[in-house]
């Protein structure tokens, strides 16, 4: 599993390695394009937000919502990854942090109308996952939205196809997304849906009651 200082090295050529695999219809960035798409106009449906990026990397994704006049707000462990994110929104506040250990107390204080996290969230483990949106859920202002775009499978027999058919692409240090399993976790407390978007992966979407 890559650290923060491999995510460094990774910066300057990560967006091009993700459109490639994307392009391939390639495990594990397959269907990336209409996920991010997915969650931009997810998030545009409601006009002008607050929305909290965590895991931004370079900022694909919160780039294209920043020009279209949304509050950015995001966090990332990688220094190099969060420089080339803020010569590109030069007024988002953005955060050296590593989401594993939580949210930075400035913006765990703080409200948004939307939370989101693109290929980000399967770098922590499934019950560090439930916990993780636990605190999120905090975030939310009334009405509000998670939007978790990864690598996600519908069940735990999909992500068990998808692993054979890699074979030995499969990154067994990763903790991949399981919509069912989650679902039982919050389905007392949130209306969640799931959108599949190619064999690997998909958009979670969790609002509160």
């Amino acid at each position: 599993m890559l650290d923060n200082y491999g995510f460094d090295l990774w910066a300057d050529n990560y967006d091009k390695s993700v459109e490639a695999a994307d392009n391939s219809d390639d495990y594990p960035f397959a269907g990336y394009r209409h996920i991010m798409n997915a969650i931009y106009g997810t998030v545009m449906q409601k006009g002008t937000c607050k929305v909290l990026d965590v895991g931004i990397g370079t900022g694909v994704l919160a780039k294209r919502l920043y020009d279209s006049g949304n509050d950015i707000t995001a966090i990332d462990f990688s220094e190099k990854m969060l420089s080339i994110a803020a010569e590109k929104m030069p007024k988002a506040k953005l955060y050296k942090f590593d989401f594993t250990k939580g949210l930075p107390a400035e913006v765990a204080s703080a409200k948004f109308d939307f939370i989101i996290s693109a290929y980000a969230l399967h770098h922590l483990a499934d019950d560090e996952k439930i916990a993780f949106i636990r605190i999120i859920l905090d975030c939310l202002n009334d009405g509000g939205a998670i939007l978790i775009g990864d690598v996600c499978f519908r069940d735990r027999a999909a992500l068990e196809r998808c692993q054979e058919l890699c074979g030995d692409e499969w990154d067994d240090d990763e903790h991949y997304i399981v919509f069912s399993e989650l679902y039982k976790a919050f389905e007392s407390v949130c209306i969640m849906e799931y959108h599949q978007f190619s064999h690997c992966g998909g958009v979670m979407e969790i609002r509160l009651h």
